[in-house]
């Protein structure tokens, strides 16, 4: 009798164990939007969001891409929409999110790279990259946290990079923008504490994405390989990340269980900050 009931005692333990597991970053009943949802990283984002249960906005300029990722996650089961539209345009931005009425997760992954140095980036380089990086994180904040103050929280993620960490040649005004997405992290996350929203960013180094794959094409034609090879190779670990790897991440950080996590900078980058030397 008393071996039935400690087996019984064991069997209810792991049914209790395997159902906390299963409901560890669960998403269901969350309103997330993921700017830059249709391609590389913000991509990876949505379908693995709308995966864990989040009905998920996908917000992009590109209305082919965004489209083909809503369908991909509806044809899973998933819940997702679609918002077309420049993230530099506050009016547009606001527009949006007006019509979101209600935000649980902001996932700010719109972006653009740029090659250059402080000489030869040219005013209308360094404006362009300012205006969807910068400006349009901030555009994304402005419309966003209101929502969120008015719904008793919230969780945002900013996209930021190892450009801001270490110097890299040739990505003057890149590394710009994402010094400053640092910043408004720390601040978003200082100011919004006593209205329960959370704020953190990630720093990805080199993550292999079709905009490397082009990147390649157009600058070192008939080299593609050797390049390729070459880039990955500057992260000790050896490889460049995939974009699943950093929704991973992000994931964690969206969910309920990194409750506890605000203000902080993950680098997420395979050696790069701290092994290079």
């Amino acid at each position: 009798m008393q071996v039935m009931l400690i087996r019984f005692e064991q069997i209810k333990y792991q049914k209790i164990r395997n159902q906390k597991l299963l409901n560890m970053f669960n998403l269901q009943q969350k309103k997330a939007v993921i700017t830059g949802a249709g391609s590389g990283i913000g991509k990876s984002v949505a379908l693995l969001f709308a995966q864990q249960g989040a009905a998920v906005s996908l917000v992009d300029i590109n209305e082919q891409q965004a489209t083909a990722v809503a369908s991909e996650i509806k044809a899973a089961g998933g819940i997702a929409s679609t918002c077309i539209t420049d993230v530099s345009d506050q009016k547009k931005v606001m527009t949006v999110f007006e019509q979101l009425g209600t935000v649980d997760i902001l996932v700010n992954s719109a972006g653009i790279s740029h090659i250059g140095k402080a000489d030869t980036t040219t005013a209308e380089d360094f404006d362009r990259l300012f205006n969807v990086n910068v400006k349009g994180l901030y555009n994304c904040l402005y419309a966003a946290i209101p929502l969120m103050k008015k719904n008793k929280g919230g969780v945002i993620l900013n996209m930021s990079s190892v450009a801001a960490m270490v110097g890299i040649p040739d990505r003057f005004a890149y590394s710009m923008t994402k010094g400053a997405v640092s910043a408004m992290t720390l601040s978003v996350a200082k100011d919004y504490l006593a209205d329960n929203i959370r704020c953190n960013c990630i720093s990805p180094a080199r993550v292999h994405t079709a905009f490397v794959d082009g990147f390649l094409a157009k600058n070192y034609p008939g080299k593609e390989a050797e390049m390729f090879d070459k880039l990955s190779k500057t992260q000790p670990i050896g490889r460049m990340a995939k974009p699943d790897e950093i929704a991973h991440l992000i994931l964690y950080l969206c969910s309920d269980e990194a409750a506890f996590i605000t203000g902080c900078d993950y680098p997420i980058d395979g050696g790069f900050t701290k092994l290079n030397n």
